[in-house]
Formats: C-alpha cells, structure tokens, sequence
C-alpha cells in the first residue's frame, strides 16, 4: 500500500534519497491546502462586495469548503486501497488546482461557491494520503523528524495566509487569493507524478455505500451546524436540526463501520488500540486548546485594536516563527525520547500562556503580544504534529491512510465545534444594547462599501493614530456632540464587555489545556523506555513484508 521505509534508503548514486523527495513533494503538494484555510478569510467581505452577494451567500465561500473536506476526508483511505496511494493523491491534487482556478475565473458568487466545493473534495482527499506518504517513505527511528519538517507547513500556512490575503486585497488582487494557488499546486502535481513510486492497490474494496451516506450527511451536518452557530446561536432552530442530523447519522455510521460494514470506510476499530486512542484525545484536546484560541486573536487584534487585516497578520507572525522552529525539533526529539515529556512540556508552556493571555486589556501593548505569541507557538510546536504521529505509531503500515483520515476527519470536526463554542461564550459578555451597536456599525460600513466610499479602520477600544477622545465610526464625525457623546458611551460599554468576553473565552481554553496535560501523562515515552514502532505496530508491520 504505501512505500516500505526499506524504499525510502535506496536512490541513485550522489542522487536525493528517495524518502526526501516524498517529503519535498507533499509538502509543495500540500501547503497550498493548509493555506487556503485562511487566506480566503480575509478576503471575504472583499469578494462579497465585488460579486454582489448578502452575507448569507458570501457566508458559503467559507462553509463549502470546510463542508466538502469533511465529506471526503473519510472516503480517501478507501480511494488510496482501491486505486493506489499515488494516483488517489494526484488526483486529489489536480481537482484542487482545478477548483483554484476556477475560483479565480468565477463570474458569479455561485460560480464561486462550487469551485470552493471543487477545491474542498481535491483538499480532502490529498491531505491525508500526503501524511500517509511520508509515513510510509521514512523508516521507524525517523518518522517523528520527518513529520516535525512537514510540521512546518502545517504551520505556516495558516499563519503565512493573512499576510498574503491582506497583500492581495490591499491591491485590489483578490482573484490571485485563488491563482497563486495554480503554479504552487502544478509543482506538486508535477512531483508527485515524476518522484513519488506508484503503489499497488490493496486488492478491491467494496464501497461501504452506507457507511459513505451516514458519513456524508454526519460530517457535514454537524461541521455546518458548527459553522452556523457562532453566527445563529445554539438556540436557533436550524442550528439544533442540523446538529440532531448529524449526531443520529455520525451514530449510525458507527454502528455500521463496527457490525454491518464487512469493508469499513473508516476503521473505528483502530481505537481499540490504547495508544492511538489517547494520542487521538490529546489531539482534539490540543485542537480546542491551540487552534481554537487562535480564532481569538485576529477579533481582538481588528476589532478591539483596530488593526488591519495586514497588520494582523504581521502580528501573529510571531507565533508561526517559533512554531515553525519547534515543530522539526520537537520530532526529532519524538524520535529519541517518545511523546510524553514533549506533549508534558507543551501544555505547560499552553497553560502559563493561554492564563497570560486571559489578562488582555484594551491597551496591553503589542510587543507583549507577540512575545506571548512566540511562547504559543512552542507549545503548537511540541504538540500537534507530536500527537498525530504518535497515534500513528500504534497502526499497522497498510492501514495508515485509513488511520490518517480517520485523525484527520474527527480533528476538523472538534475544531469546527470548538470555535463555535468560543464563539457562543465570546458573544454571552455582550449586551443588547451593544450587539445593537455593533449591528449599526456593521450596516454603515456595508453601505459605504457599496457606495465606493472608504471606511478607515476602527477599534472598539483604540484606533492607531487617532486621538482616544476622537475615536468614533467613520461618519460620525459631523453628527451633533450630544449624538457623539452617546456613541462614545456605546464604544466604551462595547470595549469593556468584548475585553470581559475574551477573558472568559481564554479561561475556558485555559482548563481545556490543563485537560491536555493529564491525558498527555498517558501517553507512552520517557522516563519510560520509548520503542516507536519498534513496538507491536512496528512488528506487525515488518511481518506484513
């Protein structure tokens, strides 16, 4: 199924070992996708404007996507058993850069919608056949090194996706959000099909057709409820439909992977095994903990702070820095020392930052932000990828394609609802009377987009550059000074409360990682003696041969 790490020593004389050209082609292969997943954020209201579209329909550009890999996140194991690791991965790579061209090229927003979907189905099916790949490529002792290099993509790309939307949209280049995407992705196409070595399929699968429906409708109603809710509420009716939906078809589907199913789209057996499973737990833990919090951030930073999108962007770079450094330090050490000490270490730094990271005020200074940043990207460094090759490490190497999207789909799931669940307890500080405000604010500015006329930034609790005591929306500056007064009453009430909501938000995170730690305790590796895949998988794996 996927290449022997017996495979990955041998290559020609003075020639690139074949395990680094497998790294160096999923990585061009791959990155583009993780870049998607925010880089289109910032040009949203950009591209609503452009297109025509209410918020409503704008609002699918983001949702598509994240529907469409969640869909077929769980259909690409058994894609890459039935056809060949490699042709499945090309493939998914190809309908990708086909779906970003066609969003560059979209006259219309629903145009534009389906091209996202294109791009989703491409992104789902690559993502977790280029981990498998890698795993595959590498031997045993140097899986963790391998996946900590990988780890830098992982990283950067959402951090790099900001800065690079912000560029484009500042330029008025919103459609090369989407081209970029082309000659990045041509490249990894082009290696994929010239370095990677074909693979053999496992024989022929059937489709688990019912296990493919009750995913489909599972996944992707309860990732739109989530993506809904922050927006509607958990009491809105749809939210709950959706999310009812969803949990009774995610309950079918495992009642059918674990006693109808002879061929299952999913292994769910694979978390009898104890380390996969506790890995797993860690990692969705980490997923709320890391990668929730960061949706925080960029609020505060734009709406509290005033701060462009670009600006924003610069800001956070900080914690793809030093994440970007942890991430290949943190596997090679994986290799040596196991999981545990390194998943320990991080939710310490996690827990002392994300407590530092609750005491924001309107007007903590930006330098200790990013300093706090830097420190956070240790700790997602240490962390993410650590549990994702861990819970590999306790699967048989035929099965790892189904293991990576099995991680890979349940991750995007947890991560949908916990930014959701951020979002709600973000939103429960904030008073009538300042959702109202907020809401004014909101129309005004839409109107001026429409009308051509340029709105300056505006923060909550500070604009750069702006006298505090002239802090007001754009607009407001000819209305009457008892008119002004009021809104300058709205405007500190607003800040007080969003400052009290992020508070609150962090704290919950805060426990969320204090959670993460104990589980992490769990896991195996120092003081302990640490085997890797020299334990049962690894002996079951070299059987297999």
């Amino acid at each position: 199924m996927a290449a022997t790490a017996q495979d990955s020593e041998q290559s020609p004389k003075g020639g690139l070992a074949y395990k680094w050209k497998v790294l160096i082609s999923v990585i061009f292969g791959i990155f583009m996708v993780i870049l998607d997943t925010t880089v289109v954020n910032v040009a949203f209201r950009t591209v609503q404007q452009d297109l025509g579209a209410t918020i409503n329909e704008a609002q699918w550009i983001l949702s598509i996507y994240v529907l469409m890999l969640g869909i077929s996140t769980p259909i690409s194991g058994y894609m890459a058993d039935r056809f060949g690791l490699k042709r499945t991965y090309v493939i998914g790579l190809s309908i990708f850069v086909l779906g970003s061209f066609l969003c560059g090229v979209a006259p219309s927003i629903e145009a534009l919608v389906v091209a996202r979907a294109i791009q989703g189905l491409g992104g789902g099916l690559s993502t977790p056949l280029g981990t498998a790949f890698i795993y595959g490529a590498f031997p045993p002792n140097e899986r963790g090194k391998a996946l900590g290099v990988f780890g830098i993509a992982m990283v950067l790309g959402p951090a790099l996706g900001p800065i690079l939307g912000g560029l484009l949209v500042d330029n008025d280049l919103w459609r090369w959000i989407f081209f970029i995407n082309v000659p990045i992705g041509v490249l990894g196409v082009s290696l994929a099909i010239r370095w990677l070595k074909p693979t053999q399929p496992t024989g022929k699968p059937k489709l688990d057709v019912l296990g493919l429906i009750t995913s489909t409708v599972g996944f992707g109603s309860v990732l739109y409820a989530a993506t809904i809710a922050a927006e509607q509420g958990w009491e809105s009716g749809s939210v709950t439909m959706w999310f009812i939906i969803g949990g009774i078809s995610l309950v079918l589907f495992g009642l059918i992977e674990l006693f109808v199913a002879k061929e299952p789209l999913l292994d769910l057996r694979l978390f009898k095994k104890p380390t996969f499973t506790m890995a797993n737990l860690v990692g969705w833990v980490s997923v709320l903990a890391l990668f929730g919090a960061e949706f925080l951030l960029p609020l505060y930073l734009q709406v509290l702070r005033g701060r462009t999108a670009l600006e924003t962007g610069f800001i956070l770079l900080p914690l793809a820095i030093a994440a970007g450094f942890a991430t290949p330090t943190a596997g090679r050490l994986y290799d040596k020392i196991g999981p545990r000490p390194l998943i320990v270490t991080g939710y310490a730094i996690l827990i002392l930052n994300t407590w530092q990271l609750s005491k924001l005020q309107a007007d903590t200074s930006i330098g200790w932000i990013m300093f706090l940043l830097a420190l956070r990207g240790l700790a997602l460094g240490m962390t993410v990828q650590t549990t994702f090759v861990t819970a590999l490490s306790d699967v048989e190497l035929p099965k790892v394609p189904r293991g990576s999207a099995l991680i890979n789909a349940t991750r995007q799931v947890i991560q949908s609802i916990g930014v959701a669940v951020l979002a709600t307890i973000l939103a429960s500080t904030t008073s009538v009377a300042t959702k109202e405000f907020q809401e004014d604010s909101q129309a005004r500015a839409a109107e001026n987009a429409q009308a051509g006329v340029a709105t300056a930034a505006f923060g909550l609790c500070e604009t750069p550059g702006v006298d505090p005591a002239k802090n007001l929306p754009a607009g407001m500056e000819q209305a009457p000074a008892a008119v002004q007064d009021q809104v300058r009453s709205s405007i500190q009430l607003a800040c007080a409360e969003q400052v009290a909501g992020f508070e609150k938000t962090y704290h919950f995170t805060f426990y969320v990682a204090i959670i993460a730690l104990v589980l992490g305790l769990f896991l195996p590796g120092w003081p302990l003696k640490w085997v890797g895949r020299g334990g049962t998988a690894g002996a079951a794996a070299a059987a297999s041969h």
